[in-house]
């Protein structure tokens, strides 16, 4: 799996034990995927090579898959979705010229709509399609067609994506969760700081996120949602929920909120103005403590 850029790394020790708290976020550009065709195991590597229009989640990438027994690598070209949709395909003799062809034929997200349609105008030799569903389980489910032969696939995972945002928090007791799994796929968050008590544990973090991820959509282009998050853990380090406070957020129409000056270097407040869904409030941040104060 290629990492193409790690934007932080911030620890803290664990009661002074060789255990520590990290958060280190690393952006995806591939992945590698395990399934099967016809119940044949089969291995698909897969490079982002390029966003659609204007939205961050819906890719061009360009790879292989082979089957494990041969490891022979045949070439492949296609699409994801916004959704999760995932459309390959391998053209033969003709895979480069065909497959620039079919990138620049799919240029919004009417077009990904019609993927397989412009696909085969080009006379793909095989085409692997697999369609995300609701479901809880780590397998999404497919078809393979070579000619006119149409097989059932699958991949052995719950997230097709190719590009994503990881941040990776490392806990005591060798734990480990990423934000895009439990809050969402923007990234984006720093940690401030921890606190362990007999009966539970609590991290607090800072983030900065894009409110669209397609950049022609609604709030697009603006600053994006900041504020702060709390994740709640139990003695044993073994993830509860979180709670976020947003101090800025087009999504919700927060704009000008004010930076208080306080005595203590560790206290940050928060004059946050009246939003589409919510009153104006005072938000109190304890950056020593882990704690956060929303009152009116």
């Amino acid at each position: 799996m290629k990492k193409i850029f790690v934007l932080l790394f911030l620890s803290f020790f664990f009661f002074g034990k060789s255990q520590k708290i990290e958060l280190k976020a690393v952006t995806d550009s591939s992945q590698t995927f395990k399934g099967e065709i016809a119940g044949v195991p089969i291995t698909i590597m897969l490079n982002y090579t390029g966003i659609v229009d204007c939205d961050q989640y819906q890719h061009y990438v360009d790879g292989w898959y082979y089957y494990d027994k041969y490891q022979k690598k045949i070439p492949l070209t296609g699409i994801y979705d916004f959704y999760g949709n995932l459309s390959l395909y391998n053209f033969g003799n003709k895979q480069k010229i065909n497959s620039k062809i079919f990138k620049q034929q799919i240029t919004s997200r009417q077009k990904i709509e019609k993927t397989n349609e412009i696909a085969q105008t080009l006379a793909p030799q095989e085409s692997l399609i697999f369609e995300h569903s609701s479901s809880k389980e780590n397998i999404i489910s497919g078809h393979f067609q070579l000619n006119k032969k149409v097989h059932p696939a699958k991949l052995f995972t719950g997230n097709d994506m190719i590009y994503r945002y990881n941040n990776y928090l490392t806990l005591p007791n060798n734990k480990k969760i990423n934000t895009y799994d439990i809050i969402n796929k923007a990234g984006g968050n720093q940690l401030i700081s921890y606190t362990s008590g007999s009966n539970a544990n609590r991290i607090l973090l800072y983030f900065e996120e894009v409110s669209n991820f397609n950049f022609c959509g609604m709030c697009g282009a603006s600053d994006g949602e900041k504020g702060y998050r709390m994740l709640y853990f139990t003695k044993d380090w073994n993830y509860k929920n979180y709670e976020e406070y947003l101090t800025e957020s087009c999504r919700e129409g927060i704009f000008e909120t004010q930076k208080v000056k306080t005595k203590d270097q560790n206290i940050l407040q928060f004059k946050v103005p009246k939003s589409y869904s919510s009153p104006s409030y005072t938000l109190t941040v304890d950056t020593k403590n882990s704690s956060i104060v929303k009152s009116k």
